[in-house]
């Protein structure tokens, strides 16, 4: 059975690169935004507001292009359940509660085995094609952005005594959006990335609205009281980081396959040095460049065409 990723190279493959290298430099700016929002609102209830956003936006963007909204069938609805459960609702809970019991050094260390987990996923779930080539290439992505990470902050192996459950939350993450970059293969071919991302995000949104009810963390003066950075940096989250991002994702999902535009998530961690060192003053090193040029070359593997691949499965 032919698969997403066996499709060579072409012209309409460079802008998709364009697009999710784009999606990596926004994702890695909403580390610097999430930052400059910490401490004014309460995590669920910062999580609620960025996607009740990125909705309110889709929906307003359909509406303004008179794109019609299509009604999934019985097994679409299901499926973007699941989609808006663990993409969006899942993957903050273990995100949010996973960083008070852990650094984010550390979870960015445990987010990086995303594209591993993505291509060893495909593999075993829907049997797509991965050369020898492609895994080396994996492999290299992963070691880049550790070395990233831990030239940041050399800390981030260090556990704590609370690390064991923090760890295991933030691999809830890498779970979360592995179901999320996969299982949405049948409707983004049958829906579109637009309609899928908009569904799944508005059903995650209410999620994540009832769960910050119950807790009795709906404060609407504390949003009120956010200055105008703050206020900005929501927006960001919201229209960029989620309605925006998400869509060129799940395009790349579409176009190119899982393995090779999950790949694109190891430029996470740089994007976020980088943007922190222009933004925040944060300082460079040589080491982090060095973790750069494996990240690079990890990607270029990866998604180099496959006729110069050759045909061989990994057994």
């Amino acid at each position: 059975m032919k698969t997403f990723d066996q499709t060579p190279s072409g012209p309409s493959d460079r802008a998709v690169y364009c697009k999710l290298i784009a999606v990596t430099m926004i994702w890695g700016g909403t580390f610097v935004a999430g930052r400059l929002l910490s401490g004014a609102l309460e995590p669920l209830l910062a999580a609620s507001l960025r996607f009740l956003l990125a909705s309110l936006a889709l929906l307003l963007f359909m509406a303004c292009k008179r794109i019609p909204l299509v009604r999934p069938n019985l097994r679409q609805c299901v499926q973007l359940l699941i989609l808006g459960f663990f993409g969006i609702f899942f993957y903050n809970l273990c995100f949010f509660y996973g960083l008070q019991r852990i650094s984010a050094s550390r979870a960015s260390l445990i987010v990086a085995l995303n594209p591993a987990v993505i291509a060893l996923a495909s593999w075993l779930l829907f049997r797509e094609q991965l050369s020898r080539r492609q895994v080396l290439g994996i492999v290299v992505c992963v070691l880049g952005a550790v070395l990233v990470i831990l030239t940041r902050d050399p800390q981030a192996l260090q556990g704590t005594a609370d690390g064991g459950l923090g760890d295991l939350l933030i691999f809830g993450c890498v779970l979360g959006w592995g179901v999320y970059s996969l299982f949405s293969r049948g409707l983004n071919q049958s829906l579109g990335p637009l309609h899928t991302v908009t569904y799944s995000i508005v059903l995650g949104t209410l999620m994540l609205g009832a769960a910050t009810a119950l807790r009795g963390e709906l404060n609407p003066q504390a949003l009120l009281d956010l200055s105008a950075v703050q206020s900005l940096s929501l927006l960001y989250l919201g229209l960029m980081g989620s309605a925006l991002a998400y869509i060129w994702y799940y395009d790349g999902l579409r176009r190119i396959g899982a393995t090779r535009s999950g790949v694109f998530i190891a430029l996470n961690p740089l994007t976020a040095v980088i943007l922190g060192a222009l933004l925040l003053g944060e300082q460079l090193t040589l080491s982090m460049g060095l973790g750069a040029a494996l990240i690079l070359l990890g990607i270029y593997q990866c998604n180099k065409p496959l006729a110069t691949l050759g045909k061989k499965r990994i057994l």
